[in-house]
């Protein structure tokens, strides 16, 4: 017998081929049958007329700490997604809290101070998997939270002790399991580092087949430059390249994208494997002090520099050339006295103070410790689209795991609607994609960017990690002004063969596994 068969399925193997109508039968975790199927099951599921497709794959995950505190990841596995790619960004769960040099508050440790308490990738692995998680999960590391275990956040290149320590803890990561290590080059501390800094560290991800990602140096005025860097560091290590979140920020900035894509299909044509990936919005989301140092905002209220008018005046003029107010939305943030400006740009939010922009913007990140996390309207709807199109780019949220009843502030809607807006918007109503080749995008071909060769296809002998949905009802409810909004129209979704979602309702389960590399 049986433990589900889906009967009558449009069947969407993640290739990109023409759909098929079949049954689809489930086993002890795994697909043993695509065809007709005449046998018993503990479950059927009618899916005339419903597509049935692999689990969808986010390539771009924040889940890491709320992984923890949602293991349910409701915001995720309600729009079709089994897997999560976490440790994006240079900023990772682990390691963390080794002794090797006192910590900031970083955003993550703040977050988890009074979780489940783990030092490197193998206990916080151990701690999902205790606790039980509803998606599959593959853990990068972040070259972000390596350099602050070794020398915190001072603004300067790491000495070749410092580098020979950062090296011990990306292998450690490397042989517990880590898919790669991510970097975030824009935000502090990995801005700080140079390029060989990051060229070394990344040929010890090599040595394991691990892939690079990053959030490259810059994305608006020096984005070719950035990507550039990107290319070097990949072929200076030898390892594949995935750019996160791929795009052009700022008006005067969008018309690279062309040669940001033809910078990229040179660098394979030239022998590196590089792919891309992006999410289907025109705003991004970050902390509003990204652009600042640390040492700007460290020690909250109370900080020294912030009293200093010389160091306050550099740090205003530092904000002012941020510029673009009117279009950074403030989505979270703690401060009692503050709730009242989330949802308002930064422009009204000096209005309402009765001061500017740059000052209204510091004063929330001295009240906030330096933690405000905004919205910002900066891309190109052709961009998006030009972009989506491309065979080497496939979908991540850049979002977390939320849940509607414990969510706060109003942040980016990525979170609850990424994938099932690719599938009603840009496939459905806009034709800018195949269903078929959206579907790749979100299956198969992450699958191969993570060397997975049981998941991301669907036919016999795969993991059971299916989504069935209606295409004629997927519809992203989030919205950027009411983004705690699950998704419609995913009906079921199996996460190792075990329903996760049933008739568009989540059931509680958490048979999510905790991939390691190569497992």
């Amino acid at each position: 017998m049986f433990d589900i068969i889906f009967k009558n399925a449009r069947v969407l193997d993640g290739t990109a081929a023409p759909w098929f109508v079949a049954d689809v039968a489930v086993k002890d975790g795994y697909i043993v049958k695509v065809g007709r199927i005449e046998g018993e099951a503990k479950q059927v599921i009618d899916a005339a007329g419903k597509y049935l497709s692999p689990g969808f794959i986010d390539t771009h995950s924040h889940s890491d700490t709320p992984l923890v505190e949602n293991p349910t990841a409701d915001s995720k596995i309600m729009q079709g997604v089994t897997l999560e790619v976490i440790g994006q960004c240079g900023t990772s769960a682990a390691p963390r809290n080794m002794g090797l040099r006192e910590q900031d508050e970083s955003e993550i440790t703040k977050m988890a101070e009074d979780g489940p308490k783990w030092t490197d990738m193998a206990s916080y692995m151990e701690v999902l998997e205790s606790q039980g998680v509803s998606v599959n999960v593959a853990p990068l590391v972040g070259h972000g939270t390596v350099r602050r275990q070794v020398m915190g956040v001072e603004p300067r290149p790491a000495t070749p002790e410092e580098a020979e320590q950062m090296k011990i803890l990306v292998r450690e990561a490397m042989e517990q399991g880590a898919f790669g290590m991510s970097t975030g080059l824009i935000y502090v501390p990995g801005r700080y580092s140079e390029t060989s800094e990051v060229i070394e560290l990344a040929k010890v991800v090599a040595e394991y087949g691990g892939v690079y990602f990053t959030h490259i140096r810059n994305e608006s005025a020096h984005l070719l430059e950035a990507l550039a860097e990107a290319i070097e560091i990949g072929n200076g290590a030898g390892l594949p390249v995935q750019v996160s979140h791929f795009k052009a920020m700022r008006e005067p900035n969008w018309g690279k994208v062309p040669e940001a894509i033809a910078m990229i299909e040179r660098a394979r044509e030239d022998g590196l494997d590089i792919t891309a990936d992006q999410y289907p919005y025109i705003a991004s989301s970050t902390g509003l002090g990204s652009p600042l140092p640390a040492s700007a905002w460290t020690g909250g209220e109370g900080s020294e520099r912030l009293r200093d008018p010389e160091e306050r005046k550099k740090i205003l003029e530092q904000l002012k050339a941020r510029g673009y107010w009117d279009s950074i939305v403030i989505a979270n943030l703690e401060h009692p006295d503050d709730q009242q400006y989330i949802g308002e740009s930064v422009e009204a939010v000096g209005r309402i103070q009765g001061i500017s922009s740059e000052e209204a913007a510091l004063g929330l990140l001295e009240r906030n410790r330096g933690v405000v996390q905004i919205v910002n309207f900066a891309m190109n709807e052709d961009n998006v689209r030009t972009i989506m199109k491309l065979p080497w780019v496939m979908v991540g949220s850049d979002g977390s795991a939320l849940n509607v009843k414990t969510a706060k502030g109003k942040p980016h809607p990525r979170n609850y609607g990424t994938f099932v807006r690719i599938l009603g918007r840009y496939v459905r109503d806009h034709k800018v994609l195949r269903l078929e080749e959206a579907v790749r995008k979100m299956t198969s071909l992450p699958a191969m960017r993570l060397g997975l060769q049981d998941r991301g296809i669907l036919k016999e002998g795969m993991r059971a990690d299916l989504v069935l949905f209606d295409a004629d009802a997927v519809v992203d409810n989030a919205t950027f002004t009411e983004p705690h909004q699950y998704a419609s129209g995913i009906d079921y979704v199996v996460v190792n063969g075990v329903i996760v979602v049933e008739d568009g309702a989540h059931n509680g389960a958490r048979p999510g596994a905790v991939l390691r590399r190569r497992d």
